[in-house]
């Protein structure tokens, strides 16, 4: 398959497995359901779902185990968004280019949807399709990323900033926690659900692909603050400038846009460099980092 086909198929898949892990919108409480299922169904880039998938693999795993992980791990993601996007926090309106769930519903039942999907990621992840053993490892790993020494831990810095001038180590530290530390669960948590396969990963392997899930993780987000200020809302499917106007420090207003284009790119290339152990066999990883570095080309 090309890139596009198998991108495509994983899309397919991760959908079908959301739809058979989400609760459906009948069963009661039906209106927490029912905002459930609009967060998270029908949109997104799905980037950590496709990032499991492709490092499961290169190690083995099987479909199934791989789309409750890739279902996990989308739940957290759009449990932050909707958290993220309350007017305790950055109160936004625009969200996948459709209104966010507080002003779709209101903010009790947007704080709601955050908890439940949190606790409904960790359903997922104790499907009798993941051997007990595999369980207990992805469900620490998405604990320990979603947690305060991770995506939590990552925002509290974030909402603490606005305002500050923030040295890159400083910005660099604060991603790595909010956005980095669930890509770099992705990656892990498709690897790690291969264990037992005969291509399943040793010490070696999970140090290169914490280095290469590092790069594209901090990439995302230099990609990301670059399309603040580059991009309208209708193509970024959020609301355009709005770190600038809320004071928040990024790549952009500490080092410039040229600088932060060149930065993304360096990524990739530590990125690919990461991949080099693997050859031929981390075809669909390395394209995943493409694809995100690509955004602002």
């Amino acid at each position: 398959m090309t890139f596009e086909q198998w991108t495509r198929a994983v899309l397919a898949r991760v959908e079908t497995a959301l739809e058979h892990y989400l609760p459906t919108a009948e069963t009661a409480p039906a209106t927490l359901h029912e905002a459930m299922r609009y967060a998270v169904l029908g949109g997104g880039k799905r980037v950590r779902p496709l990032l499991c998938h492709a490092a499961g693999e290169l190690t083995g795993a099987s479909a199934e185990s791989l789309d409750a992980a890739a279902a996990a791990l989308e739940m957290i993601h759009v449990y932050s968004l909707v958290h993220d996007d309350m007017p305790c926090m950055d109160d936004d309106a625009l969200r996948r280019g459709k209104p966010t769930v507080h002003v779709k519903y209101d903010e009790p039942t947007a704080l709601l949807v955050g908890d439940a999907l949190q606790s409904q990621a960790f359903v997922a992840l104790t499907s009798d399709v993941l051997a007990p053993a595999q369980q207990a490892a992805l469900v620490r790993e998405l604990a320990l990323a979603s947690g305060s020494i991770g995506m939590a831990g990552g925002q509290a810095i974030d909402l603490a900033s606005v305002g500050l001038k923030l040295t890159r180590e400083q910005l660099e530290t604060m991603h790595r926690l909010k956005t980095g530390a669930l890509l770099r669960a992705a990656v892990r948590m498709g690897a790690l659900a291969g264990a037992g396969s005969n291509d399943a990963p040793d010490a070696n392997a999970m140090r290169s692909l914490d280095a290469y899930a590092a790069a594209v993780g901090l990439a995302f987000q230099v990609v990301d603050d670059i399309l603040d200020v580059t991009t309208d809302s209708a193509t970024l499917g959020k609301t355009a400038g709005k770190d600038a106007k809320d004071g928040k420090p990024t790549y952009v207003s500490i080092i410039g846009l040229d600088a932060s284009r060149a930065l993304a790119a360096q990524l990739r290339s530590d990125a690919h460099a990461a991949l080099a152990p693997f050859g031929d066999r981390a075809q669909r990883l390395a394209e995943l980092a493409d694809l995100v570095v690509n955004r602002v080309s």
